[in-house]
């Protein structure tokens, strides 16, 4: 494996920068929602069609993150293999009432259509099985309490007699609507009014919500009213936060979430992207999540994107898969873990192929986190692949075939291979994939290849905007990692490292 030199990493990538630009939580974890209790911060993402769901963290000072684990693991609500590219699970919220911990999300792909919601008094777990709220048709949930108890849900309507922000009370005891589904607000007139979230702050209650899309024209705007269920009266000022048209380092900016911090200031997490290379630009790791400070003035919520800086983190690990269990970093997009993926006792990992039908590849699979990075994957036994995936038409592989080794790329219809195989021969190959600065102005290149005694040996390199979200469309990050080919192979650990291309 290349050796990562972090004291040779350039000196911005080391310093602590502003929020605004680096994100807090790197890499495909778009549509943040955080809450606080004590002095203690949770927060939780989208996770659309990997398994299991909703990657929950923890922190303490808002800047550095830990991953508690996944809530929706093994939940028989959430059935991993039925969601396609950018299908499953949408944007969760999470909140603290009473003593216990809420979750509440849309699974867009489930057999049963509705709110998936569930609990717990211990965010680390066990949660309860989830329940699926009917008669909210849409996406975006976000749960809310009166000072009498009152629970409201307020969601992203997609009825088409309902356009807009809705709302309806709800007991959480049976789950049953306490009150008919009605719009609270239409937005500003901006595309997509989606993403609410409702504040008691003051005298007032605040509806926020992103508008424009989650693309360029990504941005926050605001309404409040003395009533939770409104009427919503929008500040002049919408929209009070976005990076559209603008040269700013993150676009895409939008999807916001508000806490308030124990001495009384406040923050917001929110999305956006690092779009890199020639126009339109183009980003790969997926919609990030970042920080930013809240100001009240005049009554209103303003960003102060400058107020935070983040120090620099090392997502660098080797996993060499010691029981009991999987680290939480690692998901599937087309099954269970445990159907396709077996710790064994002295360290490794056994991988079995799944039949998820045409195109959907199981597979033992990471967030990407840096911008530059490097995995490796040693193969003991059997056949397996190393693989970059978007979707399950567009990702670049190289595959260890009865000791033959090639690189292949899928692009919409096309798959192709790239470069020559070579003969590796019998015995153990490690497989290996890195991120390079790119030759043609995309976001970067990959390269693909083999580790055997004699070295390195590059099979092809590719252009990466044919693996970025503006090439692929959805709403998804690149992922990494490993799948069995026919039969089971053999896995002694696997390596990521972020890269850096001076060191080389």
């Amino acid at each position: 494996m290349t050796t990562i030199d972090v004291s040779r990493l350039a000196a911005t990538d080391l310093a602590t920068v502003s929020a605004s630009i680096r994100p807090i939580i790197p890499g495909f974890h778009p549509d943040p929602s955080i809450c606080r209790v004590g002095e203690d911060y949770y927060l939780v993402n989208s996770s659309f069609e990997y398994s299991p769901g909703v990657p929950l963290w923890h922190s303490r000072d808002l800047l550095e993150w830990d991953l508690v684990g996944n809530i929706l693991s093994g939940d028989e609500h959430f059935v991993a293999g039925s969601a396609g590219a950018s299908g499953g699970v949408y944007a969760p919220t999470i909140r603290h009432y009473d003593g216990r911990f809420w979750m509440i999300t849309t699974d867009v792909s489930g057999a049963k259509a509705g709110q998936l919601i569930t609990s717990a008094t211990d965010p680390a777990g066990p949660w309860e099985p989830s329940h699926t709220i009917t008669g909210l048709p849409g996406i975006d949930p976000d749960l809310a309490w009166a000072e009498d108890g009152t629970c409201y849900i307020t969601y992203c309507s997609n009825d088409p007699a309902l356009p807009g922000i809705a709302q309806a009370r709800i007991d959480l005891e049976t789950f049953e609507l306490l009150s008919t589904p009605r719009v609270v607000w239409a937005g500003t007139g901006m595309a997509h009014p989606e993403g609410p979230h409702l504040y008691r702050h003051g005298s007032w209650w605040y509806l926020l919500i992103a508008e424009g899309g989650t693309e360029r024209g990504h941005s926050v705007s605001i309404a409040r009213s003395a009533s939770p269920e409104g009427p919503f009266e929008a500040t002049p000022a919408n929209p009070i936060f976005t990076h559209r048209s603008t040269q700013h380092r993150v676009q895409n900016a939008g999807h916001a979430d508000l806490v308030e911090l124990p001495d009384g200031s406040w923050a917001a997490v929110y999305l956006g992207v690092r779009p890199r290379g020639a126009t339109p630009s183009f980003h790969v790791n997926g919609r990030e999540t970042f920080l930013a400070g809240i100001d009240w003035v005049d009554g209103w919520p303003t960003f102060d994107e400058n107020r935070y800086s983040v120090p620099a983190s090392d997502w660098s690990f080797v996993d060499r898969f010691e029981l009991p269990a999987l680290h939480a970093r690692w998901v599937s997009p087309a099954a269970r873990l445990e159907e396709i993926v077996s710790i064994e006792p002295g360290g490794g990992v056994t991988l079995r192929p799944n039949d998820s039908g045409p195109g959907r590849t199981s597979m033992l699979a990471t967030r990407i986190r840096d911008e530059f990075w490097t995995f490796e994957a040693p193969v003991t036994s059997g056949d397996a692949a190393l693989l970059v995936r978007m979707d399950e038409r567009h990702w670049f592989e190289v595959r260890l075939i009865g000791g033959r080794a090639e690189a292949i790329l899928r692009v919409g219809p096309l798959t192709s291979p790239v470069g020559d195989p070579i003969d590796v021969g019998p015995g153990a190959v490690t497989l290996r994939v890195l991120s390079l600065p790119s030759l043609t102005n995309g976001p970067d290149d990959l390269e693909a290849g083999v580790v055997t005694p004699s070295g390195f040996t590059s099979l092809g390199r590719v252009d990466g905007r044919y693996l970025s979200t503006e090439v692929t469309g959805g709403f998804t990050g690149r992922v990494v990692g490993v799948r069995a080919l026919g039969g089971t192979a053999t896995i002694e650990s696997l390596r990521y490292a972020a890269y850096d291309p001076d060191a080389r």
